[in-house]
């Protein structure tokens, strides 16, 4: 009962955008993801499947005006998306969202499982979904075309239960792949990132849904009345996640530096945070939660300083945070939970310089990014 009403919440949340872009009002597409959503290997923006989506609507109704907001970033995944997802989607006020992070939810991390992902994911669809403007959402499943694997038996239990539909590349267009109708090449050149020909194909994937819905609603002369959102299916700790940089909290500096320099856009990533490069230089945070993680920088240059995190003074299970990145496409935004359904109250955060016998000329200084509270 609870899946079908809804299922009219997010069918009625989406006809009534199209009734209202019928009519010629102003709508704001946006789409909130990884790599894939940002554009990565489409040999131009316009390319990647999240603008030929948005063309579609300027296509399909000529007379409404539209905005497009992109809130991918490449390796990231549903833990730092809820955190971020106001500053960089939620505050231009979307009507309709896509969102994408089936293949970045899979990790080796012991810490954060599939099960971890699912609640992740959960207080993302949930922070998208109570939003004032009541966006429509649609989930996309990408995938690894090298594999054919990705998380989007967890993410669409989550949509099933708030009657989400989703459109899946692992279904679709990696299926093809299987039954020799492309091969792996014509759609990515590196098994993952869909290439301008793999963007295009994923675009049709959810413009035949949309396209179905349209015609659907082409005879309607009223809005769809809305249900109402139903309780969590998971403990649900991340729904109110809050990203903690140098313009949210003030910390306690013993040698750390906060970094003044101004942030230039969502993708500008590392600013607005702090950085140590000496052994013994620390920074201590005292912060109300239930939940937290550090998230920090991975450097591809080396040598990468590294530190040690402790949780409310207990040395004996401290975290090492290495800034050293073994891949080479680009620094990472690394996260390590060091809290999770714990006791909510203060909690104390001391992260350290490690002395490594590193260079302080030379090593590239640890660069803490933010707390991740909830």
């Amino acid at each position: 009962m609870m899946q079908i009403k809804t299922m009219q919440i997010n069918d009625a949340r989406l006809k009534n955008c199209m009734k209202r872009a019928q009519k010629g009002e102003a709508l704001t597409i946006g789409f909130f993801g990884g790599s894939i959503t940002q554009g990565c290997a489409a040999s131009v923006h316009e390319r990647c499947y999240a603008y030929r989506v948005f063309e579609w609507w300027k296509q399909a109704f000529p007379k409404a005006e539209f905005s497009y907001v992109n809130g991918g970033i490449g390796g990231t995944d549903s833990h730092f998306g809820v955190s971020r997802v106001w500053q960089d989607l939620l505050m231009y006020q979307p009507d309709v969202v896509i969102l994408d992070f089936s293949v970045n939810d899979m990790t080796d991390d012991p810490g954060r499982t599939e099960e971890f992902f699912k609640e992740t994911y959960e207080g993302l669809v949930r922070r998208i979904l109570t939003a004032r403007t009541s966006p429509a959402l649609l989930i996309l499943n990408n995938v690894c075309y090298a594999t054919g694997e990705n998380i989007q038996k967890a993410h669409n239990q989550i949509g099933d239960w708030y009657g989400i539909k989703h459109v899946s590349m692992k279904d679709t267009l990696y299926a093809g792949i299987q039954a020799g109708t492309y091969t792996m090449q014509e759609l990515t050149q590196d098994g993952l990132h869909p290439n301008d020909r793999g963007h295009e194909l994923a675009a049709a994937q959810i413009t035949a849904l949309l396209e179905e819905t349209r015609l659907s609603v082409m005879d309607m002369s009223e809005e769809e009345s809305e249900g109402e959102i139903p309780r969590p299916v998971t403990a649900n700790a991340y729904e109110n996640a809050r990203r903690l940089t140098s313009r949210e909290t003030e910390p306690y500096l013993f040698g750390f530096h906060t970094d003044t320099r101004e942030k230039t856009g969502h993708l500008d990533l590392f600013k607005n945070g702090w950085s140590g490069k000496k052994p013994g230089e620390r920074i201590l945070f005292e912060e109300t939660a239930s939940c937290i993680a550090i998230q920090y920088r991975k450097s591809v240059a080396k040598p990468a300083l590294r530190a040690k995190a402790v949780l409310d003074g207990d040395e004996s299970h401290a975290w090492i945070l290495d800034g050293s990145f073994d891949e080479d496409w680009g620094d990472s935004a690394q996260i390590t939970m060091i809290l999770h359904h714990g006791e909510k109250k203060m909690h104390r955060v001391e992260i350290e310089i490690l002395d490594d016998g590193l260079d302080e000329e030379t090593a590239v200084p640890f660069y803490l990014m933010a707390l991740i509270a909830a």
